[in-house]
């Protein structure tokens, strides 16, 4: 199977299996088992851990956050292979950072391909982390609404598609789930966006804020290197209508196209999207 980067739902899964791990608890060992990843972790990343108790999680588009006493975040991001493994029985070659709790629960962040992050921020620069400058609203939230998207879109002449997967207009969309929504809306993905009108807009939020719940629901997507921290694979795979399913049939009964824009794949159905 194709190799496909965790989303938004996969890390709200990990997110949600890690507070059951470390959540109120005391860390007793943080050890980074490499000096990077994607680029160098914090030199100070064990000093600032160790001893200090996870207070609370969440996440920001998609990366995870790990909230301490200390005022200090811990935020990760998994890249297109990492993934939290809980209480591993051994600990392998590519889990390259460990957490320890005082319970003796271990949280082991694997990634092979080496493209996820670790870094700590204090909490009250944590709006000024660097991939968060200028991140849109979570598409979750309140914040992003029919006004909002038609404020940043408005005289855009860019496909609709882009212009989701853009950060600075709504943060946290991959290309499944925009795929999906755009699918649920009825809208092509070539559209130009600041053509739509309100009324499928409306249609167009209500259905990314529907698919990506159904697939946090879901666990996220079964991909080839994504489980969640207990080892479960998501099963909203079995639910996609167009994301890899070129050739089938939609609902429609017209067969699902496929295309390559910017490098990734785009899945739709030239009857029901226009």
């Amino acid at each position: 199977m194709k190799i496909i980067m965790p989303e938004l739902p996969e890390v709200e899964t990990t997110v949600a299996g890690l507070r059951t791990v470390i959540n109120g608890q005391i860390i007793k060992r943080a050890e980074p088992r490499r000096a990077d990843l994607r680029w160098p972790m914090p030199p100070d990343l064990r000093q600032r851990l160790t001893g200090a108790r996870v207070v609370s999680l969440g996440r920001r588009a998609k990366y995870g956050l790990i909230y301490t006493d200390r005022d200090d975040v811990l935020i990760f991001h998994l890249g297109m292979s990492g993934r939290w493994r809980v209480d591993p029985a051994t600990i392998e070659k590519h889990d390259h950072f460990i957490l320890e709790t005082e319970q003796g629960r271990v949280a082991a962040l694997n990634d092979p391909r080496r493209f996820g992050s670790l870094d700590i921020m204090p909490l009250a620069r944590l709006d000024a982390y660097k991939a968060f400058l200028s991140m849109g609203p979570e598409p979750l939230s309140d914040d992003f609404d029919i006004a909002a998207l038609q404020t940043a879109i408005a005289g855009r002449a860019a496909p609709i598609k882009a212009m989701l997967l853009n950060q600075n207009i709504v943060a946290g969309l991959g290309n499944i789930y925009v795929c999906e929504a755009l699918h649920m809306a009825g809208i092509a993905p070539s559209r130009a966006a600041g053509g739509i009108s309100r009324a499928k807009l409306v249609l167009l939020v209500e259905a990314i804020k529907a698919v990506l719940q159904s697939a946090i629901e879901a666990g996220g997507s079964t991909l080839r290197d994504f489980a969640a921290p207990d080892g479960e694979l998501g099963y909203f795979a079995k639910q996609w209508l167009v994301y890899g399913r070129e050739g089938e049939p939609c609902s429609c009964g017209a067969l699902v196209k496929r295309r390559v824009d910017s490098g990734r794949s785009t899945f739709y159905c030239g009857q029901c999207q226009r």
